[in-house]
């Protein structure tokens, strides 16, 4: 029989690469989605008929429990968030209630309905903030240094408590940075990628970012849906950080972003804004991927320097397409 899988958070990027991959492999795929008054399924637009829609709202226990229980589903992802880090200094209650609450909203849904539906966790590198060890592995301590890093250990822990408590096959995937042509412009990479190609193109002449020497694991998100899909194949449930195993600093993106749209060297287009400094900085972030290349099978197809130059020229021909529309 078609499995089905329950997405929240769909229509965000990985959201939008996980319903491809579920489609792919057969699945009947829904999405939850906050009822809205604007259109905001550009990322999945190309398979909007193929996914089923549902409303709900992780603030709202009602919701979740009832949709849950109408879908039915074999599976659940939970990616929804408040998910931007500035943001979590600026609304941290909110970002408390959906990026840590939520989870527990449904995981009750899942154990009051069926506690046999499989459970998946959008965890984050971000919980282990200001790292007491390099690379970090599922045993390293958290030290989360943002609203959203600690709402995402309380969305952690629940979920392993709830394993443990109700024998639930849920589990987490600590992500690592993970990026796309599909990233909001609010995130750096994005904003990177997105100010080269617009340099590129005559539109602007220069590209205001903060901290350029923050370093960071950065993959290819298309890889790592199909990290979450795996482990929720397991004969097990288990926690897995999935990570590329390499670091990177921010100046290393604008560089090879600069390079790869044939501009030659960023400085004199790159200016550091105080404005986009964090309060407490993540300095240094690598993940070790050790445990889901050995149990999952699991390994990233595209190298940063490819996720990077996929993303510039992406922007320059989207930038492109609107001016000659």
């Amino acid at each position: 029989m078609k499995k089905t899988a329950l997405i929240t958070g769909i229509t965000g990027q990985d959201g939008s690469y996980l319903a491809e991959l579920l489609l792919a492999q057969g699945y009947r795929v829904v999405g939850m989605t906050r009822r809205t008054s604007t259109d905001v399924h550009e990322r999945i637009q190309h398979i909007v008929d193929d996914i089923e829609f549902v409303s709900g709202d992780l603030l709202d226990q009602t919701s979740m429990t009832s949709i849950v229980a109408d879908v039915m589903p074999d599976e659940i992802y939970n990616l929804a968030a408040q998910s931007f880090v500035p943001t979590s200094w600026q609304q941290p209650v909110l970002t408390g209630e959906f990026t840590a609450l939520g989870v527990t909203r449904v995981l009750e849904a899942v154990r009051a309905t069926n506690p046999k539906i499989r459970f998946y966790q959008a965890s984050s590198s971000e919980m282990f903030g200001k790292v007491t060890e390099v690379p970090q592995r599922e045993s390293t301590p958290f030290y989360p240094r943002s609203p959203y890093g600690v709402a995402k250990v309380y969305g952690h822990w629940i979920t392993v408590n709830y394993r443990e408590s109700y024998d639930m096959f849920a589990v987490s995937g600590i992500l690592f940075n993970h990026e796309s042509p599909r990233r909001g412009k609010e995130f750096v990479t994005r904003k990177i990628s997105d100010g080269v190609a617009r340099i590129k193109l005559g539109l602007a002449n220069r590209l205001a970012l903060g901290n350029l020497d923050a370093q960071r694991d950065w993959g290819f998100a298309g890889d790592y849906v199909r990290a979450m899909w795996l482990m929720l194949q397991q004969d097990v449930p288990d926690d897995y950080v999935v990570a590329t195993g390499r670091t990177h600093r921010v100046r290393d993106f604008v560089r090879i972003a600069f390079e790869a749209a044939g501009l030659g060297s960023f400085e004199k287009y790159v200016v550091q804004d105080p404005r986009f400094m964090r309060p407490a900085e993540v300095d240094l972030l690598i993940g070790d991927p050790t445990k889901a290349h050995e149990q999952l099978g699991w390994k990233p197809d595209v190298s940063f320097e490819q996720l990077v130059e996929m993303m510039v020229r992406a922007d320059i021909d989207r930038l492109s397409a609107r001016a000659g529309a």
